[in-house]
C-alpha cells in the first residue's frame, strides 16, 4: 500500500504586507502542501488565512492556515518577515536593536521547537540581522541564511534585459555584497548566450552603450529601485514575495540552484564572521555550497568594502549605549 508523502510546510512568522504577499505568491506556485501564518498580532494572520483560503479553489492544492509556534517543529522551512518599524525620534541603531532582540528571541523559538528544517530571513536589515539568527540558533550556516540580493539581482537581470531587449531569463550575473547602499553588480560573472554582456551587445547589433557611464547608471537604478518605489507607494512587496517564493522553490524541490542569498562567510573571498550575498547552491538542506567565485581585483575589494561596512554595523549594535 502507497504512503502518503511528507508534506512540504512552510511557516510565515509575520503577517504584515511582505509575509501575506509571500503567502499569496507561494500558494499559487504549487511548491508548498501546507503554509501557516503566525503573527504577534494573532488577528491579522487568521484574517490574511482566511482571505488567502477563500482562493484555494483557484490555486494548486494546499492547505492554509493560521498558527503558533507549535508549527515551528515541522517545518521544512520557515520565514522570517516579522520586524518593528522605527517609532518617531527613534535612532536608526536604536530601532537595529529592537528589531536584533526580536530576530533573535524568534530564532530560539524556533530552534527550541526542535525544527529541523532551514530558517530564511527577509527582515531587514537583511544581513546584520541574518548574523543575529545565526549566532542566536547555534545551527550551522547552511541551515540559517538571509534572502539577501535576490530581488536585487533579479532587478539587475531586468534592466540589462530591457536594453539588451532579450527574455530576462537569458540574462545571468548577480548582485553581490549588502543588500543596500554598498551592493554591487559582478560584471564579470554577467552572461548573455554564455558572452559577456558588452559581447553580446556588440555582436547582436544592439545596446551598444555598454561603457562606464551606462553601467554606471544600470547600477544606480537597481540600488536606487527600492527607495523610489517606498516613496510612490510606501513599502515593497510584490516583487520580493516572488523572490522568496523563488527561493523556497530552490529548497522544497531541492533543486541546487544558484542564487545570491545572505550567508556567513568563513574564509571566502578572505572574509570572515559576517553575512552577506555571494553565490551559493541551495537546495532541500539549505545552502550546498558557498562559491568561491573569482573575481577580478576591482570586484573583490567592492565585496571586502561591503564586509566591512557590515561588519562596523554589527560593532555598534554590539556596543552598550
Amino acid at each position: 500500500m502507497l504512503q502518503d508523502k511528507k508534506k512540504r510546510k512552510v511557516t510565515i512568522v509575520g503577517a504584515g504586507a511582505v509575509g501575506s504577499t509571500y503567502a499569496y505568491a507561494l500558494a499559487q506556485s504549487g511548491f508548498a502542501d501546507e503554509i501557516v501564518l503566525t503573527d504577534l498580532n494573532g488577528d491579522l494572520a487568521k484574517g490574511q488565512a482566511m482571505d488567502l483560503v477563500q482562493g484555494v479553489p483557484y490555486m494548486p492544492p494546499v492547505e492554509i492556515h493560521a498558527g503558533s509556534d507549535e508549527d515551528f517543529a515541522d517545518s521544512d522551512l520557515v520565514v522570517v518577515t516579522a520586524g518593528a518599524k522605527q517609532a518617531p525620534g527613534e535612532t536608526r541603531i536604536a530601532l537595529l536593536r529592537r528589531n536584533a532582540g526580536i530576530i533573535a528571541g524568534t530564532m530560539q523559538r524556533i530552534a527550541a521547537s526542535g525544527c529541523s528544517g532551514v530558517v530564511l530571513l527577509v527582515s531587514n536589515p537583511v544581513d546584520i540581522l541574518t548574523k543575529i539568527a545565526l549566532d542566536a540558533s547555534g545551527w550551522d550556516r547552511s541551515r540559517v541564511f538571509g534572502s539577501g540580493t535576490v530581488l536585487d539581482t533579479a532587478r539587475f537581470r531586468h534592466a540589462l534585459s530591457r536594453d539588451a531587449k532579450v527574455d530576462p531569463r537569458n540574462v545571468h550575473g548577480y548582485i553581490l555584497g549588502e543588500h543596500g547602499d554598498s551592493e554591487f553588480p559582478a560584471w564579470s560573472l554577467t552572461t548573455v548566450a554564455g558572452m559577456s554582456f558588452g559581447k553580446f551587445c556588440e555582436q547582436a547589433g544592439i545596446c551598444p552603450e555598454t561603457g562606464r557611464n551606462v553601467r554606471k547608471a544600470i547600477e544606480e537604478e537597481v540600488r536606487d529601485s527600492a527607495y523610489h518605489i517606498i516613496d510612490y507607494k510606501g513599502s515593497t512587496y510584490y516583487a520580493v514575495g516572488m523572490a522568496l517564493t523563488r527561493i523556497t522553490g530552490a529548497i522544497l524541490r531541492n533543486e541546487g540552484s544558484i542564487l545570491s542569498v545572505s550567508v556567513e562567510l568563513q574564509g571566502e573571498y578572505g572574509l570572515e564572521g559576517v553575512c552577506l550575498s555571494v553565490p551559493c547552491i541551495v537546495g532541500r538542506s539549505g545552502i550546498r555550497q558557498v562559491l568561491d567565485a573569482p573575481l577580478p581585483p576591482e570586484e573583490l575589494e567592492l565585496l571586502r568594502e561591503s564586509g566591512a561596512r557590515l561588519r562596523k554595523a554589527l560593532e555598534a549594535l554590539r556596543t552598550p549605549e
